[in-house]
């Protein structure tokens, strides 16, 4: 929601400025010189980047206007979850739960936490975790590497868009003097005409100018800069997983394991220990 309210503050500030100025807003709607940026701007986005990176780009700012799905409600689903999975285990054995992580999105257990089994990431990560304690193919002490490695590839791979969307930021500004100057070089061609035409050809290039620098600080940067947000966000969600994954393999009880996952939680969006405690004593009288 912020990144739309920001975006109508930028456009209705800029606008609303050239008004009081006097100035008309059909003057500022010269078609060309959307073809121009935009089209070059694209053309140059699918040229530095593999096709999926671009999708990821368009998907994952579309996505902003969501707003950001990691809030204190979604955490405490997760510690709920976690504490439910471990006194799962602990009472019935690290086997009771190989059904689950069989098939996750199947699986009851995950269908009570919505939050959790809507993002495919955080779900193929504690179950895959999980089929690994199973098979006893690592040792306890080795999991937090494991784990760790995975968590980079995935902070990587949710850089992308925002990587993406600065370079593209960087070069609008360029875009907007090319389009400049192909208007330059048209009012050149006018030059002989009529003050009022010239002045017209001028003002055209000029937009193009405007709608450059427009758009890298006004537009794609600050897009960037949420994508970014949004990427980390994920990799914190990520954490807090690991955390009490790596607690419970380590053999500490149920609460300890959440308690774990609890203090790594930014303060921001984290619950109290108290919080905490009433949340788990209404999940198990439901």
């Amino acid at each position: 929601m912020l990144v739309i309210v920001g975006f109508i503050i930028v456009i209705g500030s800029v606008l609303g400025g050239y008004i009081m100025h006097h100035g008309q807003i059909g003057v500022l709607i010269q078609v060309s010189e959307f073809i121009i940026i935009g089209g070059a701007a694209l053309g140059a986005m699918l040229m530095g980047n593999p096709l999926p990176a671009v999708k990821a780009t368009f998907q994952r700012a579309f996505a902003l206007a969501k707003g950001n799905p990691f809030t204190q409600k979604a955490y405490s689903e997760l510690l709920t979850f976690l504490y439910e999975v471990f006194a799962l285990a602990k009472k019935d054995g690290l086997l009771a739960l190989e059904k689950h992580v069989e098939s996750p999105h199947e699986s009851e257990l995950f269908k009570k936490y919505p939050t959790l089994a809507h993002n495919h990431h955080a779900v193929s990560f504690f179950a895959d975790t999980v089929k690994v304690l199973l098979s006893g193919a690592i040792e306890a002490h080795h999991l937090g590497e494991m784990l760790e490695v995975d968590i980079e590839q995935h902070a990587e791979e949710a850089l992308v868009a925002s990587h993406v969307l600065a370079r593209t930021s960087d070069a609008m500004p360029g875009f907007g003097i090319v389009a400049a100057v192909l208007g330059v070089v048209v009012t050149m061609g006018a030059i002989g005409g009529a003050a009022a035409e010239i002045g017209e050809k001028v003002g055209a290039a000029l937009v193009g100018t405007f709608l450059g620098i427009l758009l890298a600080y006004g537009v794609l940067s600050p897009l960037s800069q949420a994508c970014e947000g949004q990427a980390k966000a994920e990799t914190a969600y990520l954490v807090c997983l690991k955390v009490a994954l790596i607690a419970f393999a380590n053999g500490e009880p149920p609460m300890t394991a959440v308690e774990f996952a609890r203090r790594s939680i930014e303060p921001g969006v984290r619950i109290s220990f108290t919080e905490l405690e009433l949340l788990l004593k209404e999940q198990k009288g439901k």
